[in-house]
């Protein structure tokens, strides 16, 4: 377990692990706010419903530019702690933990992840995780999501969440299978939207545009998403259905990835073959 370890609860509740209904997985600061904003939305101004994050690097590792340009990496840890802790406050999170591992303990054999995971799920019992999609880019990303999996393994059945997506980042998801997609309509706050991802101004002043790059990605998502009719919503965003993997602990992840590869490629060649 990582000695920097942090947890924080916005509202001070007492008892914050009870209330929550969906969670997030995510590997870096800002990374929630971009791939489970569905979930945050489905939980604002509720009181049935709870959003609650794990964060797992500690964010010594962000590029930087500007303003931030010269500084050390344990100065942007703190940047990037009271950038997440304000996302947290402004999303109404039930709780946010950072557990503070280095990007190489996240893709190396470090089982305290796993039991990290494991023992935040096992105190909040959440119905829905969200957690990166297995075709990410970034290896920090799938490192994240496979960890996260082992984590919801080595429980018992009746501790694992109802439904796991894997959500878009760097990589996005318009490529699968209409029927195997899952799609998230975000229309709701949309100036809720903005303000979570503008909090984060050491990777947008710092040279990263997510805040724009993600607003458009959930645009054109809502637009592309269907050839033949007009558009049903302002906002969509892409996830891929990872619950028959914590439904068969049997199943092999790379063939349960691969299903889908091969799905997009069939897909593919058939329409060439049309002429």
């Amino acid at each position: 377990m990582s000695e920097k370890k942090m947890f924080f609860v916005p509202d001070e509740c007492e008892e914050p692990f009870s209330r929550t209904t969906h969670l997030a997985i995510a590997a870096h600061q800002d990374d929630v706010e971009i791939m489970a904003y569905h979930g945050i939305l489905e939980c604002f101004g509720r009181k049935d419903k709870w959003f609650s994050a794990i964060v797992t690097a500690d964010g010594a590792g962000s590029p930087r530019t500007g303003i931030y340009a010269d500084y050390t990496n344990e100065e942007m840890i703190r940047v990037r702690i009271k950038e997440q802790k304000k996302a947290a406050y402004v999303g109404e999170y039930g709780f946010l933990s950072m557990l503070m591992y280095t990007s190489a303990q996240i893709k190396g054999d470090t089982p305290e992840i796993i039991e990290d995971y494991a023992d935040i799920i096992k105190k909040s019992r959440p119905e829905f995780v969200y957690t990166h999609n297995l075709c990410d880019k970034h290896p920090t990303h799938v490192a994240v999501a496979l960890k996260a999996i082992k984590a919801l393994r080595a429980l018992p059945k009746e501790l694992r969440p109802k439904k796991l997506y894997g959500c878009e980042v760097w990589k996005n998801l318009d490529w699968l299978d209409d029927v195997k997609k899952v799609k998230f309509v975000c229309d709701e706050h949309l100036n809720l939207e903005r303000a979570l991802l503008g909090i984060f101004d050491s990777q947008i002043t710092g040279g990263k545009r997510y805040d724009l790059a993600t607003e458009g990605r959930r645009i054109a998502n809502a637009t592309y998403s269907e050839s033949h009719g007009v558009d049903t919503c302002l906002r969509l965003s892409y996830a891929m259905d990872l619950t028959p993997l914590i439904e068969d602990d049997a199943m092999d992840i790379r063939e349960f990835v691969a299903g889908h590869i091969d799905d997009f490629k069939n897909q593919v060649l058939q329409k060439l073959m049309r002429d």
